[in-house]
């Protein structure tokens, strides 16, 4: 029985001789300790009998040379992740909770959803977290359209721990991507590389922010992996985009590690350079099983460009509606290989309609670059801008043909930002708290000892995540003071919190029954949300 861990440090050896190879020790990044790689040694033995049925051991016969070499492998990821992770950000959503969509007639046939809830949804609480990064100097941050697209506020967060509430620029539900913008000085920035030239088998590395449901509990973390395939299409960005016929997908497969949180993220190849931008897995339990996606640079940059200059996104279209070349397709149209991308049905206006290309046509080329998938012709053609003319070679029964057309700008879904109305919502909405009146039945059920005098009001519910929440209130707490101000009722409660103003600090005075009479007194200080 082989030894699991002898396995992997051999596994780790040769992999980092290869990428050493790839790497040429050229990646532009300084070394912690210069000087050319060290061949790998091999003791020369003489082979035994059993000792052809196996490969080598690269561990019972590397030299000390071999080890250095995989020292340096190993340092070049450290000078990567070390001149990359300054620019990657932590995205902290926040805004009102949606109401989950019910099927028709729910509720009249099984009544209400949560009726003990408040029927006004707490503002301001955290909707989820995910990652970004910085990619200019002026502040621009890309990410997911998924992270930020129900977010009334969204609080971006760098390594060296500075905070910014970002301006969200513009999103694409068609490719899953968002910029947003941030002031400050200094700010760290990522180099985009490109992602065309990026090769199945590549290293790279993920960084981003996995952790629980609304809180990053491993902030900055890098994971490292190759690239699996490219051009896969999951579904999830048409369906995140309601079915659009632009949505595009042409993801890079990678198995470095991806988890909830690491959505934003940026994935970089062992030059340094961000290659994708870490959208989704595929698991059935909803963590990592090996499957992570990336969205291309290419394409995210093309996006972010189109969203800073216009403030939405400007589209190329064919106007066309096309499947993938199966293999009986290849057979039908005469085809060399089951690639390229049949032509099922125009809507109307199609510019490619007008300039003679007709139902059936397989299309293989676009300026002469192969098309091999609907993904990559989607994203090709996305490089263009509306109104340029380009070479569609298609193959029609056998032949080859070429046309050229003039492409239309796409009919893409502008989504409006949330708004965030943080004034006119009611205190104790901002807070997050419901409160109630004290009555000898509703101490005793709370736990405070009947023989005790108590005044205040008691906490009933507490929004999950909201500021109340997260300074540490819950149900059950007696409220007696606010701000110093005594609170005996409701009225005088609501009284004592009508001049609080976005962004100031509310301290309430609370005590818990600890049991045999005993009270434990708190103070929890929370911050009330700016606009």
């Amino acid at each position: 029985m082989s030894d699991p861990l002898r396995t992997k440090l051999r596994v780790v050896l040769l992999t980092a001789l290869a990428l050493l190879l790839s790497l040429g020790l050229a990646s532009g990044f300084k070394w912690v300790q210069g000087g050319q790689a060290t061949t790998l040694a091999v003791a020369q033995t003489p082979a035994s009998p059993a000792a052809t049925l196996e490969e080598p051991d690269p561990l019972a016969t590397a030299s000390p040379g071999s080890f250095q070499t995989l020292q340096d492998v190993s340092r070049a990821f450290v000078s990567i992740a070390e001149t990359v992770t300054p620019a990657v950000v932590s995205i902290d959503t926040r805004g009102t909770p949606q109401r989950p969509r019910l099927p028709e007639r729910f509720e009249e046939l099984f009544g209400p959803l949560q009726r003990n809830q408040p029927e006004q949804a707490p503002f301001d609480v955290p909707l989820g977290r995910g990652s970004g990064f910085v990619v200019s100097e002026e502040g621009y941050v890309l990410t997911n359209n998924h992270v930020v697209a129900n977010a009334e506020r969204i609080l971006v967060e760098l390594p060296d721990a500075r905070r910014f509430t970002a301006e969200l620029v513009g999103r694409d539900p068609t490719t899953d991507v968002a910029v947003l913008k941030i002031e400050g000085e200094d700010l760290p920035t990522v180099t985009l590389g490109d992602s065309e030239a990026l090769a199945v088998g590549e290293f790279v590395l993920a960084i981003g922010n996995p952790g629980t449901e609304f809180a990053s509990a491993l902030p900055f973390t890098v994971t490292a992996g190759i690239v699996s395939a490219k051009g896969r299409t999951l579904g999830i960005i048409r369906q995140a985009a309601a079915g659009s016929e632009y949505a595009i997908e042409d993801l890079i497969q990678t198995d470095a590690v991806i988890n909830p949180g690491n959505s934003g993220g940026p994935l970089v190849n062992y030059h340094g350079e961000v290659i994708g931008v870490n959208t989704a897995i595929q698991s059935l339990t909803g963590y990592y099983q090996g499957y992570g996606f990336a969205i291309p640079i290419d394409l995210a940059k093309e996006v972010m460009e189109d969203l800073i200059e216009y403030g939405r996104v400007r589209r190329a279209a064919l106007r066309v509606y096309v499947s993938d070349v199966s293999p009986e397709d290849a057979v039908a149209y005469r085809l060399p290989g089951a690639r390229g991308v049949v032509i099922q049905d125009f809507p109307d206006d199609s510019p490619a309609d007008k300039a003679g290309i007709r139902r059936e046509d397989v299309v293989v080329a676009i300026d002469g670059k192969p098309v091999e998938r609907v993904g990559q012709l989607q994203r090709m053609v996305a490089s263009y801008e509306p109104g340029d003319r380009v070479n569609v070679t298609v193959i029609r029964r056998g032949e080859e043909l070429t046309f050229r057309v003039r492409l239309a700008e796409a009919n893409v879904p502008q989504p409006e930002p949330a708004a965030a109305e943080v004034a006119s919502r009611p205190a104790t909405m901002l807070i997050g708290v419901q409160v109630t009146d004290l009555t000898p039945e509703l101490a005793r059920r709370a736990g405070f000892d009947p023989r005790t005098e108590l005044e205040g009001v008691l906490v009933t519910a507490v929004a999950r995540w909201g500021p109340a929440s997260n300074a540490g209130l819950r149900p059950g707490w007696l409220v007696q003071q606010v701000n110093g101000e005594k609170v005996s009722s409701v009225a005088e409660f609501d009284r004592a919190l009508s001049e609080i103003e976005p962004g100031d600090i509310v301290s309430i005075q609370a005590v818990s029954p600890r049991g045999e009479g005993r009270l434990m007194r708190n103070t929890f200080n929370m911050a009330i949300p700016e606009e």
